[in-house]
């Protein structure tokens, strides 16, 4: 699948909500997650969704964007979308931190899934994954972690109400150096602040952290006439935190229709490498879900 495919990435820059519907818990507008794992993931529709819009604001030519995100149409004249984007699943979750304010947290699993998306858009000697045990938490090198000028050897992280014994790895610092490679560019900052403080946990405690550490707000309705709080007015609304970041494959190996399009063509101008700033999920008028997208290859 390498020809023609690329990643794509996403980087919440404010809180994202992309509903499951109705909650069963205390949470009743929870967030969408996949079912094996309950790990968080944004629905590749979604994200196609919003791109159409997107590229339809910059005055693109409708024939155009029906080849390439589809065309439903009464005439028999139907087709399906030429760009194909699966869904994008967790990579780091950030996770206050005692020191550092937050970390980037992952897991052996999340790695190794993200690796198989990686070698499919042509990425090459990767490293290895690092599996710490359920205790342990593996950090990298000028980790901001860590009180300053203090001896790491036997220390703490601390991340939410839980505390890890720190231990350096190698293969967790070259994951954080890579990955900071493709997310940020050189002249970015916050490749810098990517880099100190990322952090690999088992894959338990990291399932543990994508359950309690999202954000959970509670919203309230007001009556109009009486300015209080509407009966059953009352609801709580779960969100990935800002700083979230998730990836997904996109690719193109068919072009319906006739307007002279290639796969390449498709690629180069509806995944650009400069990225695109796109708003995903509900409360848009609040400022919620504003997501920065960007896409890199091997």
């Amino acid at each position: 699948m390498t020809d023609n495919t690329k990643m794509y990435w996403l980087q919440t820059i404010t809180p994202l909500h992309v509903g499951a519907g109705k909650g069963v818990g205390f949470v009743d507008m929870p967030i969408m997650r996949e079912k094996i794992t309950e790990w968080p993931l944004v629905p590749g529709s979604a994200v196609k969704g919003v791109m159409r819009d997107h590229f339809k604001q910059k005055k693109t030519d409708e024939a155009v964007m029906d080849v390439v995100f589809g065309k439903m149409a009464g005439d028999g004249s139907s087709n399906a979308g030429s760009l194909v984007l699966t869904d994008a699943h967790i990579v780091c979750l950030p996770v206050c931190s005692l020191y550092g304010t937050f970390a980037y947290v992952t897991s052996p699993l999340v790695l190794e899934r993200l690796r198989r998306d990686l070698e499919a858009a042509g990425y090459e000697e990767l490293p290895e994954t690092p599996s710490p045990e359920k205790e342990q938490a593996f950090y990298v090198e000028q980790s901001s972690l860590f009180p300053e000028k203090e001896e790491r050897s036997g220390k703490k992280i601390f991340l939410e109400d839980l505390d890890f014994t720190a231990v350096y790895n190698d293969a967790a610092n070259a994951w954080a150096e890579r990955l900071a490679g493709m997310l940020f560019s050189d002249t970015d900052k916050w490749r810098t602040v990517f880099k100190k403080r990322f952090v690999v946990l088992s894959d338990d405690c990291f399932t543990f952290l994508t359950k309690t550490g999202t954000e959970v707000a509670a919203h309230i309705r007001i009556k109009d006439e009486t300015k209080i709080v509407d009966k059953g007015g009352l609801w709580y609304e779960e969100s990935l935190p800002g700083e979230t970041i998730l990836a997904g494959l996109a690719w193109c190996d068919r072009v319906f229709g006739s307007n002279g399009l290639t796969e390449d063509e498709i690629l180069a101008k509806f995944c650009p490498n400069t990225g695109l700033n796109l708003q995903l999920g509900g409360k848009a008028t609040v400022g919620k879900g504003r997501v920065k997208c960007f896409f890199t290859e091997g």
